[in-house]
């Protein structure tokens, strides 16, 4: 003789009917019309229920739970997940092939809405507005049926700006200790970095002591070199903050705080939070970017060279990875285009250069050639052995978001 099922297991293999009812008033109204129809007392729910082991049950102790784990972080958007033992999933899948029933939902995926629906509406009671977002949750939930446990996931923060470097000398990110690799010696005064600051630790930590996170990752649009400054409007940058129990701030004023923080090395603009995405985009957006140089020429030119010289190097730039960097790329050879340059003699051996390029240019080879491996190059142009004594990022063009 079959076993009978609670509402919500008997409600659920009508899942598809019925528009508007819960799984469990389906369940309700299966069981009063079988009553009715057949004369018979089976209006009680069997416990435990032999397809669900009387899980349903449990939905608002596990939501409670849930809220529990979650009350002192500051969140929107949720998802719930559900994991259920297989052996319940293979008895229900035989109730369906045996009744030949084809209207029916998962156990998962009923169980996630009502806990869900629950958790939702605890948090409404404490004046939290909540909402289920499939593609960008802040927290994760998961509701363990098989070892009977809550856990709850933290997803990081991710805030879109951007960065002027005011100062040359600091690197974009951490650099480790080049003695000891990052494990702290008497080089390095035992923190593990080769120089003290980075543009990433003056905005990170500060950003990251207001949402008391416990880390945070800085995602550049490219970067600069360490003896470059980031100038004009700034590069955009999404910085990364994991497990933040603050998220809703007034972003004017925190760019006000980390500039005050920062004491003139690095300023920030424009911040707003992002989804995780936007990191693979600016990372991936191949933008033009413009640059001032000063350079120096080991001989005398004229005007007149020099002029004709640049106007030369507009056009396709074929760089073979420049030795400087050769530890750390591929050694092939990427072709570049130089949109527009221009520039001025300050004397016989020295000049100031303007220029507007694409995405991976490398201006300072496109200047002293790199032995060759840039062509063409200025000092190959004029015949002089030129060189960048100073470089600044102006401004990288196009919309990021």
């Amino acid at each position: 003789m079959a076993q009978p099922l609670c509402n919500d297991c008997l409600g659920r293999q009508f899942a598809k009917l019925g528009h508007g009812l819960s799984n469990a008033k389906r369940g309700q109204a299966l069981r009063v019309a079988v009553c009715l129809e057949d004369n018979v007392d089976i209006s009680c729910e069997p416990n435990p229920c032999p397809l669900c082991l009387s899980y349903f049950s449990q939905i608002h102790p596990k939501a409670r739970q849930a809220v529990s784990l979650l009350e002192d972080w500051e969140f929107e958007r949720y998802l719930m997940g559900t994991r259920v033992p297989e052996f319940l999933n293979e008895a229900e899948a035989r109730l369906r092939q045996t009744l030949a029933l084809t209207h029916g939902e998962p156990l998962k995926q009923s169980y996630n809405r009502e806990v869900g629906k629950a958790f939702g509406a605890l948090l409404g009671e404490r004046g939290r507005q909540v909402e289920v977002d499939f593609e960008h949750p802040e927290v994760l939930v998961t509701v363990d049926l098989i070892w009977d446990k809550v856990s709850v996931h933290v997803n990081p923060l991710y805030v879109f700006g951007r960065y002027r470097k005011l100062l040359r000398g600091i690197p974009q990110t951490h650099w480790p200790c080049g003695r000891c690799k990052g494990k702290g010696c008497d080089a390095c005064n035992h923190s593990g970095a080769q120089y003290p600051q980075s543009v990433e630790s003056l905005i990170g930590a500060p950003l990251q002591a207001l949402c008391e996170g416990q880390t945070h990752v800085l995602h550049g649009a490219g970067r600069e070199d360490i003896d470059a400054r980031m100038l004009g409007r700034g590069r955009p940058f999404v910085l990364e903050i994991k497990q933040p129990r603050r998220r809703f701030l007034d972003w004017d004023q925190v760019s006000i705080q980390i500039n005050q923080a920062a004491q003139g090395k690095v300023q920030v603009r424009d911040l707003q939070p992002v989804y995780g995405n936007v990191v693979g985009a600016i990372k991936e957006k191949n933008a033009q970017k413009c640059y001032r140089m000063r350079i120096a020429l080991d001989d005398a030119v004229d005007e007149t060279s020099f002029h004709s010289a640049l106007q030369s190097l507009v056009g396709t730039i074929e760089q073979r990875t420049p030795q400087r960097v050769a530890h750390r790329r591929a050694d092939r050879v990427r072709k570049r285009q130089l949109m527009e340059i221009e520039g001025q003699l300050l004397d016989a051996n020295s000049a100031q250069v303007a220029l507007r390029g694409a995405g991976g240019l490398y201006v300072k080879e496109l200047i002293s050639g790199d032995e060759g491996r840039t062509t063409p190059s200025l000092s190959a142009a004029l015949g002089v052995a030129c060189r960048v004594t100073e470089l600044d990022v102006t401004d990288i063009l196009g919309d990021f978001l």
